[in-house]
């Protein structure tokens, strides 16, 4: 049994159902249930770290719970004891780690969950890191009571394969959870989350396919990889008996959205993702050997917006000087002349020491392959700044390697109210593309919200309609030449080629005189009527 099927699919039991058995779990009731687990955790810590705790703990529950079932069904087809059958299990859970055992501690609970966390990932080399990367030991942080409280609830319901209505439900849930704490965790969301429309609108622009190794450089909590899989699971050839098709390979920097990134990779049923550990611009982990990277059919990324100070190596150690009151005064390294990236992926320029947009775009230029796709969502900025951003930019359009930009509303994401950008690149562009630039306004797609807005599926179809069609869209898009960029200075600030006011309409001055008189006349005749009251009240 493999991995996935662990946490994909129940096994087989030759046990029969007593006459009474538990409902299985809907998604809503799922969602409720593990919400309000963060409700149990709001004063104790900050809400934006709620997402670490919660999905530890739901997945030593589903490991728990699945392991349980695989040990039930062994039992039952072999005939075996349970010792014998828990030894002969894919995913083992050390007795150190049951839940039955977890449940029972009644002080330094958090020690013990350390504890049992470290000891899957002993058992387990596959989830080496990813689950003692939040420590739940600080009783500073988490009371036993706390946790007691905790516990008590995941123990409310089964996440056995058998108890839950659809073998992915999981993972539905985990993707429902990561937006509603993106949502408590306000602009902190931001880091681990880019709402669903811009990435199935990201994925629906490079179109990926089966076979394909899809790679994204800041995976965040995976969405995007797991969406691409999505979309290729329903291309022809996109599955091959249950599992997708597809190759998934990303990196993160942070190491707790990292695990939870491995996470929810599993719960989704793609164990074989290659997700790895670090700065991507500085120390690239996917290589082969030690000076050359590898090459992927699809990239894809939401990178922070205008990273500061990106390049960590620079900052380490900063030269000083005195300034005129005689306190020390950082010097600002100049990023043209300290950056060297030994992979040649700054080809274009170096961007500067406030703004890694352009550092990001091209990493993902550098690893795609030359019959591939890209699209990176990228701050509003990066179509119009000048200075070294507008210099690689013109490079960047002279080498005709920009197919498309999509302007996206404001307010969509977690971290910024500014709008962003699609860019969508390719290095062997299709002939009817060559030597043009699809421009498309979607500024106006969207649902408008409290807090953020909203691309819902009708505005993503409507987006990917016209930008495959490849027309001309009076007041939405347009085909336009490198010829016509270049006299706008290589400017791609969208609405500089589509317009989207509205005429003036024509306005009739006898109509208007008309309206005039006769307001005055209704005027007067206000006036006398008071005037009339208010001499017979004597005034």
């Amino acid at each position: 049994m493999s991995q996935l099927d662990f946490f994909a699919s129940a096994p087989t039991p030759a046990i029969p159902k007593p006459a009474t058995t538990v409902p299985q779990l809907d998604l809503k009731t799922l969602e409720s249930w593990l919400w309000d687990s963060a409700n149990i955790l709001r004063g104790s810590i900050d809400s934006s770290d709620f997402k670490n705790y919660i999905f530890g703990l739901l997945f030593l529950k589903r490991a728990n719970d699945v392991f349980e079932e695989e040990v039930d069904a062994i039992v039952a087809r072999d005939g075996v004891s349970r010792e014998d059958a828990e030894e002969d299990t894919y995913f083992h859970i050390p007795a150190e780690a049951r839940w039955a055992e977890v449940k029972k501690a009644t002080e330094n609970i958090g020690v013990v969950l350390d504890k049992a966390f470290a000891a899957i990932e002993r058992d387990n080399t596959q989830l080496e890191g990813v689950m003692t990367a939040t420590k739940f030991g600080d009783k500073e942080k988490l009371s036993d009571h706390t946790l007691q409280r905790l516990l008590s609830h995941f123990n409310r319901h089964s996440l056995r394969n058998a108890d839950l209505y659809t073998p992915d439900l999981l993972g539905d849930a985990y993707e429902y959870l990561i937006k509603q704490f993106a949502d408590d965790a306000g602009k902190k969301g931001g880091e681990f989350y880019t709402p669903r429309g811009v990435v199935k609108l990201v994925v629906g622009l490079i179109k990926p396919e089966a076979k394909n190794r899809v790679y994204d450089p800041t995976c965040g909590s995976g969405g995007m990889l797991i969406e691409a899989a999505r979309y290729i699971a329903e291309q022809p050839n996109g599955k091959v008996g249950n599992n997708i098709n597809v190759s998934l390979y990303g990196q993160e920097k942070n190491l707790g959205t990292w695990a939870i990134a491995k996470l929810n990779m599993l719960l989704h049923n793609f164990d074989s993702a290659d997700l790895r550990k670090g700065d991507t611009l500085v120390s690239p982990a996917h290589k082969n050997g030690d000076n050359e990277l590898m090459l992927f059919d699809r990239v894809i990324a939401n990178p922070p917006f205008s990273q500061d100070r990106w390049w960590t190596p620079a900052e380490v150690s900063q030269e000083k000087k005195l300034d005129k009151h005689g306190k020390e005064k950082e010097i600002a390294p100049n990023y043209a002349s300290v950056v060297v990236d030994n992979f040649g992926r700054l080809h274009y320029g170096i961007p500067p020491r406030g703004y890694a947009d352009m550092a990001f775009l091209q990493h993902m230029l550098a690893v795609l392959k030359q019959d591939g796709r890209m699209g990176v969502v990228l701050p509003h900025g990066t179509l119009f700044r000048g200075g070294a951003e507008g210099s690689i930019r013109q490079k960047l359009l002279e080498a005709d390697l920009v197919e498309g930009i999509v302007g996206l509303p404001s307010a969509l994401f977690y971290n910024t109210g500014i709008p962003a950008a699609i860019w969508v690149l390719a290095k062997t562009k299709t002939p009817a593309r060559r030597g043009n630039v699809l421009l498309l306004d979607a500024s106006q797609e969207f649902k408008p919200g409290k807090n953020q807005n909203e691309l819902e599926d009708h505005h993503v179809e409507r987006v990917l309609a016209a930008y495959n069609a490849g027309q001309d869209e009076d007041k939405y898009m347009r085909v336009v030449s490198l010829a016509e960029i270049k006299a706008n200075d290589y400017n791609l600030n969208v609405s500089r080629y589509i317009d989207r006011s509205e005429e003036a309409g024509s306005i009739d001055l006898d109509f208007v005189k008309a309206s005039l008189q006769e307001l005055e006349e209704k005027e007067a005749e206000v006036d006398a009527k008071l005037n009339a009251l208010l001499e017979e009240l004597g005034i």
